[in-house]
């Protein structure tokens, strides 16, 4: 079967591990359906499984990918829920301590066919694209939950996205406006500021600005290199909600500004497989749309993973199946 995925892990050259050619898919539960992947987004986890942190080495090779967007041996027009919890388990599968991601243990969605539990797997509406449609289970999932979830926010509050360009950012853009937020955005790349601003952002920042006025959250997956700015910038009683630290996960955290102020800092992770219905209406209804950087088929999707790993990405990278 022809995927992309992960011959090996390096910590320090990860696409020196990427194959792209027929591999043999990992076993997984025989109760399990097939989808015939038309489209499966790239995703910074990706990466992080080619290094060895999301991924050991005993288990290459390994399939990557957790999105995708496709069509069942009966014929119905289906989108992935990338998390698989355990079978027993009641609730919210993000809180399942042996939860995982397709890629993780079982394999994933970059390739021609993807295996996955019956119940994780959703209608497409006809209003999006395959393409479109495979882009929302992990950082569109991820954004959406932060904002809707776990913001504390309404429609008219602001809120700071620390970051422009990639996945959860652009996503978190379009999201916030399409749930009545006020967006503004960082970057140090004015190039990018631009972009954010055309995408439906009121207002763009370099990196560590003054803010006009504090805001009611902000949406971080920088970690290290902006911790600061965000807790400077929230106004008292706010929240930071953090689902990622691509610069470090260890920011000094001025607990001093975090009790006095009474600000709240919230983990997310992911999103439920109501959660993922829940975006589908809210895009399906509002118009608004994923942002694509690029469409690549499968054969060529390495180039997709060498500019995602550069930082020159505008939105999501896509392989056509």
């Amino acid at each position: 079967m022809l995927a992309a995925y992960a011959a090996c892990v390096n910590r320090d050259a990860p696409l020196t591990c990427l194959r792209v050619g027929d591999v043999e898919p990992g076993a997984t539960p025989v109760e399990w359906v097939d989808v015939h992947v038309r489209a499966a987004s790239l995703n910074h986890h990706d990466i992080w499984a080619l290094r060895g942190q999301a991924l050991p080495a005993d288990r290459t090779p390994m399939i990557l990918g957790s999105d995708a967007a496709g069509v069942t041996a009966d014929g119905r027009e289906v989108i992935v829920h990338a998390v698989i919890g355990d079978a027993g388990a009641r609730g919210d599968e993000t809180l399942d301590t042996r939860r995982s991601l397709l890629s993780e243990i079982y394999p994933g969605t970059i390739a021609q066919i993807v295996r996955v539990p019956a119940g994780n797997l959703i209608d497409k509406p006809a209003e999006l694209t395959f393409a479109e449609a495979a882009c929302l289970p992990t950082a569109w999932l991820t954004a959406y939950r932060m904002i809707a979830g776990k913001s504390q926010t309404g429609p008219g509050d602001t809120l700071l996205v620390q970051g422009a360009g990639g996945g959860v950012s652009s996503a978190a853009i379009v999201l916030g406006r399409a749930l009545g937020r006020r967006v503004w955005v960082t970057s140090r790349s004015e190039r990018k500021r631009d972009w954010a601003l055309n995408l439906g952002a009121d207002a763009a920042f370099e990196p560590g600005a003054r803010l006009p006025e504090k805001v009611d959250a902000v949406i971080e997956t920088v970690g290290e290199a902006t911790w600061d700015h965000s807790l400077r910038s929230l106004r008292p009683g706010g929240t930071i909600v953090v689902s990622g630290a691509t610069s470090g996960p260890n920011p000094p955290a001025d607990l001093n500004r975090v009790f006095f102020l009474q600000l709240s800092i919230v983990g997310s992770t992911m999103g439920t497989r109501e959660d993922l219905v829940d975006l589908v209406e809210l895009l399906r209804t509002s118009g608004a749309r994923p942002v694509i950087d690029s469409e690549l088929p499968l054969a060529s999707i390495a180039e997709g993973f060498a500019a995602m790993e550069r930082g020159d990405v505008l939105g999501k990278i896509v392989a056509l199946v």
